[in-house]
């Protein structure tokens, strides 16, 4: 294949990547259905929220950003000592 080929397609395609038409499938099949799931048992069948579930959804989603941060911390950690061993050489 010609480089001439290989970027006149590499321009089609992001031409269509960046294109700011949207593609919509108009096939209803394909759409996940909208059944509610027995999967959440948390909610009581009187309707009113416990607010201790709640606490503990809070307490999880904060100990997983904390995680989060502490591996982006170690990470530009791990980056800035290797950099400098590197440097030093």
């Amino acid at each position: 294949m010609s480089y001439s080929l290989i970027v006149y397609y590499t321009i089609q395609w992001l031409v269509a990547c960046m294109s700011a038409e949207k593609i919509i499938s108009t096939e209803i099949n394909d759409l996940p259905s909208l059944t509610t799931t027995e999967k959440n048992k948390e909610i009581s069948s009187s309707g009113r929220v416990d607010i201790n579930i709640l606490l503990n959804r809070a307490r999880k989603i904060k100990e997983k950003e904390n995680k989060i941060n502490l591996v982006f911390f170690g990470l530009i950690s791990a980056l800035v000592v290797i950099t400098g061993i590197i440097l030093s050489f």
